[in-house]
């Protein structure tokens, strides 16, 4: 069974930083697909940004290319997000997802953490 716990979320004003963090138990986590998601208020959660675990390719939604940093650590098992810059409109609960590969879903799931973002 894969269980992932984030960590790092908080209350912060516009343009801070904030970094999250994720421990992904389980022996393979070297070929996951992580990813980060978020949820807003109200809203449906969306995609923010995944690293695969062969090729370290890396993908970010349009709205934080240039803010926020994705990374892995297989000998930790941790995947990182460096947030930057930050926006009121990043306040949202932010997930960590994990997918065997490319072509799997994000099957496990981490139960989020609360970034505010105060103007």
């Amino acid at each position: 069974q894969v269980q992932l716990v984030e960590f790092g979320g908080g209350l912060v004003q516009a343009g801070d930083s904030l970094r999250l963090s994720c421990a992904v138990s389980g022996r393979t986590f070297s070929r996951y697909v992580m990813g980060w998601f978020r949820q807003a208020p109200g809203e449906e959660r969306v995609f923010v940004a995944s690293i695969t675990g062969s090729t370290g390719r890396i993908d970010y939604t349009a709205s934080v290319k240039g803010r926020f940093t994705i990374s892995r650590d297989n000998a930790k098992n941790t995947v990182d997000l460096q947030m930057n810059s930050l926006r009121p409109e990043d306040t949202a609960v932010y997930y960590c997802a994990a997918a065997e590969s490319d072509y799997h879903p994000y099957t496990y799931w981490g139960k989020g953490t609360l970034v505010t973002v105060s103007s």
